[in-house]
This record gives structure tokens, sequence and C-alpha cells, in this order.
């Protein structure tokens, strides 16, 4: 599928993937919990393999398959307890699972820096795992399963960066943050904003499990925190010096790049969700 797609320009290619990429989400979280739970785990273990594969770019030796095993670990554990198949002291279970890093890199006599590898082993866990573990208590913050509110999430980070993608493209002239993503101008920033508030304006119409207040919000988080979780993936890559975390994703790089601002902003609308 890479190969065929090579023949066209990143535009097409980012159309296509796109495309193929938001049919398989809306079909697996409409179907139901379970293959949203599919879906998500698959694209929470290749997100952390991308990760630390890029980590070992960098001349790093962190524990691929034992963190890798964990984040899997914490995603399953969350959905289980979300459906009340378990009881939410089986969260404890995550703790003896991360702390065996340390346990593993004691034995490691080649490893020259130990608790480098130990922090990015951790790091993969913590910046990509937990965020698609904070998805299922989003997705069953009003007590089930509810699909309106988690293709309602992705169809504002949808529109947030398909608006700042042509809007930079049509008007970006004033950087954003130029130190870490020279190419992310404010201009292309606003017309994100603007297009995925209008979204929540109208997902309120359709997807009523939120108020039209509650989606307006959910948006303005996105806007804001998905933002900043761009520039965050973008301060990785750029510490690597790469310009995509991966190939897989043709015309979009690699799932860091598609699924980075989730990572943020996961944390930020699960407390609006379960908390206000």
């Amino acid at each position: 599928m890479i190969s065929i797609l090579d023949r066209y320009n990143n535009l097409t290619q980012r159309i296509i993937t796109g495309f193929i990429g938001i049919l398989l989400v809306v079909l697996a979280v409409y179907n139901g919990e379970w293959t949203y739970f599919a879906l998500f785990l698959a694209i929470c273990i290749l997100t952390q393999l991308e990760f630390y594969k890029l980590t070992g770019l960098d001349g790093l030796l962190p524990l691929k398959t034992v963190g890798t095993t964990a984040g899997a670990l914490i995603f399953v554990i969350s959905f289980l307890v979300e459906k009340q198949l378990l009881d939410a002291k089986y969260y404890l279970v995550i703790f003896p699972v991360t702390a065996s890093v340390f346990f593993i890199k004691l034995y490691k006599k080649s490893d020259k820096k130990p608790f480098t590898n130990i922090a990015y082993t951790l790091c993969g866990i913590f910046y990509v795992a937990i965020p698609f573990a904070l998805l299922n208590i989003i997705a069953f913050s009003r007590g089930t399963y509810n699909f309106q509110i988690v293709l309602g999430i992705f169809s504002l980070f949808w529109a947030s960066d398909t608006g700042a993608y042509f809007s930079g493209v049509r008007f970006g002239k004033t950087q954003l943050f130029a130190r870490v993503s020279p190419k992310k101008s404010w201009e292309g920033s606003i017309g994100g904003a603007l297009t995925a508030l209008a979204t929540a304006w109208l997902l309120s119409y359709f997807y009523t499990i939120l108020s039209p207040t509650e989606w307006l919000i959910v948006g303005t988080i996105i806007v804001i925190t998905g933002t900043y979780g761009d520039l965050v993936e973008s301060l990785f890559k750029r510490s690597i010096a790469i310009k995509d975390s991966g190939k897989g994703l043709p015309g979009h790089g690699g799932f860091l790049d598609r699924f980075d601002g989730l990572l943020i902003s996961s944390h930020f609308i699960m407390l609006f969700l379960k908390i206000f």
C-alpha cells in the first residue's frame, strides 16, 4: 500500500491516507466498544514502538519490549475497569510491572547509561500509553461506552489539523514557535482553531451526549493542548534531527505525527469530562 502511494505527491498521499484512516476509526468506534478497543490497542502499541525506535536512533537503549508490554497492560486494564469487568484495584498491577524496568537494567552489564535508558523507557509509557488509556476513560465518561464522544473528539482533531494545514499553506507568514517548528504559523493555528470550533458547534446538533457549551469547551481544549502536543512532538523530533517520526502513514509521517495532539489533549479532556 505504501509503495503504491509513493507515486503520488505529498498532498495526494495525505488525502488518501487520511480518508482510509478516518474510515477505519469511524467504523471501529461506531461498531462498538470491542472494535474500538482492538483498534486503539493496536495504535497504542505501534505508537509506543515507534517512540522507542526513534530513541534508538539517538544511541539510547530503552527496554522496548518491557515498556510496550507495560503500556499495553495499562491500556487493557483501564478499558476493562471502565467497562466494569475489572475492579479498580487491578490498576495496582501496573506499578510492579513498571518497576521491573529497574531490575532488568541492573543486569544489563553492557549498558553504559542505565538510568538514562530507564528514563526513556518510562517516558514511552507516560508520554504514549497513558494518554491512550485516558481515551478509555473519556469513552466511558458518561457511564457507558459512547461512540459519540470518541468520534466527536477525533472529528475536532481532524478539523483542527485540516484547517491549520490549508490555512498555513495559503496564509502562513508569522512563525508560531520558530525554535521548535519553523513551518508552523499563527495563521495556520488560527485557521485550525476556527475550523475546530465551527465543527464543535455543528457536532452539538448531532452528538447530543454533550451540550453545545461542552462541545465548544472540548473544542477549545483540543485547539490549545493539541497545538502544544504538536510542538512537543516536534521538539522530540528536533532533538534527534529527524523530519517525520516514521513512514507508516504516507503523507502524514508516522503514528506519533498523527496522534501527537491526543498525547497531550487527552489529559485535559478527561479532566473536564470527569470533574466539571
